[in-house]
């Protein structure tokens, strides 16, 4: 069971890099819905990513019809008009799968699928001075909240020895 970001029709590379290195730093899965905005293998993706994006656990899908077909669990659908966000201990329970969904960076998710999943439109609270977050940010929140509500299971609090070590601010 775990967390999941859904990304539906990504078209700026930096975004599904910046959000692999954020999935695979958060211990979720990635799902990408084409058609993609550019080649996987694309430098931009390597360059957001950094070195990380071999270890990202990424699976693509032809459409969100067959994502949904593949895969079952509690859906968020993050949106702008979004009507409801995150309450307390919503997300807590560890032995559950949860798809955070994020649509495309120009029009976001489809109309149609929000209207059909009302009570799981979620909004970010922010300020009337901006239309929308990035995609990327979206994603970030979104996972951090969850590993919060889950008490960050699996998750180191120190840096771990395979990098400078937890005593490098000490030496």
């Amino acid at each position: 069971m775990g967390l999941n970001i859904v990304c539906f029709e990504p078209e700026i590379p930096q975004n599904v890099g910046n959000i692999m290195r954020t999935t695979l730093a958060a211990g979720a899965r990635l799902h990408l819905i084409e058609p993609l905005g550019f080649s996987m293998s694309s430098r931009h993706i390597a360059r957001s990513g950094v070195n990380y994006i071999h270890k990202v656990d990424y699976h693509i899908y032809h459409n969100i019809y067959k994502f949904f077909e593949e895969n079952q669990g509690d859906y968020y659908f993050l949106s702008r008009y979004g009507m409801r966000t995150f309450y307390n201990d919503e997300l807590k329970d560890e032995s559950r799968d949860y798809y955070f969904i994020l649509g495309r960076e120009s029009t976001g998710l489809p109309k149609d699928i929000l209207k059909e999943n009302l009570n799981r439109c979620i909004r970010l609270p922010m300020s009337d001075k901006v239309r929308a977050l990035n995609v990327s940010n979206v994603a970030a929140i979104v996972l951090y909240e969850a590993l919060r509500q889950q008490g960050y299971p699996g998750l180191s609090f120190c840096e771990p020895a395979v990098f400078k070590g937890s005593n490098y601010l000490r030496e």
